[in-house]
């Protein structure tokens, strides 16, 4: 199925006008697709497999901001450094210490979400709220490494009430996030300020419930193969 560009077109005039970034969500579709909705000013794209983004990346515009948006694995972190935007799914300490790491390596500061679980599901990642800030702290000494926000996924189900109450509950941990900052001293994370959540089944929800940035791609590219 090719790109829909009416419905890109639509859900990104609705994004913009409540000043939500749309990353398209682009994993195992050809660069080909990605060039499509390149030419209609798509900047932002997000890959869950390291390998694709860094093949893509490597024949796709300079310009185009890569999201890492699946889980990652400690021991691929070096290979994605070079070329990505922004890492949406911090789900351990251990893992940014790696980050930080490579970072350094290539002398690259690189923005980060920590993953927050709030699903009903087991096979979902996160951390908790208490995780959260304590990683914050940990993070402020970390001088090639930027917290930018928080991510996360809702319950893979169909009844709204319990979406909006998983999105809700991030945003209380958003907000507390950015109240303790302000409390402790002006600036402290100048830069916190994305919130990830959201996908094509639940976007609306999300931009409802506060969002900042949602992850699109069946609505954009169609459905992937099984």
């Amino acid at each position: 199925m090719p790109v829909d560009i009416n419905n890109y077109n639509a859900i990104y005039k609705q994004l913009n006008e409540s000043k939500v970034t749309l990353v398209a969500v682009s994993k195992t579709k050809p660069v080909e697709d990605l060039l499509a909705l390149y030419q209609l000013g798509q900047r932002d794209f997000g890959e869950n497999y390291v390998q694709e983004l860094v093949q893509k990346a490597t024949v796709l515009p300079a310009d185009i901001k890569w999201h890492f948006i699946g889980h990652l694995q400690t021991n691929k972190v070096k290979l994605i450094i070079p070329f990505v935007q922004l890492i949406h799914g911090v789900d351990s300490l251990k893992l940014l210490k790696e980050i930080q790491k490579q970072a350094i390596k290539v002398d690259r500061v690189i923005d980060c979400l920590l993953q927050v679980y709030i699903a009903k599901e087991e096979s979902k990642f996160g951390l908790d709220a208490a995780e959260v800030f304590e990683i914050i702290e940990e993070a402020k000494s970390y001088a090639n490494i930027r917290i930018c926000g928080l991510m996360g996924m809702a319950s893979f189900t169909e009844d709204a009430q319990t979406i909006r109450q998983e999105f809700l509950e991030l945003k209380l941990i958003f907000d507390g996030v950015v109240k303790q900052q302000k409390t402790i001293a002006e600036n402290q994370l100048p830069c916190f300020n994305i919130l990830s959540m959201g996908m094509s089944a639940d976007y609306k929800i999300a931009v409802a419930t506060g969002t900042t940035m949602v992850r699109i791609g069946s609505l954009l590219f169609g459905e992937r193969k099984k």
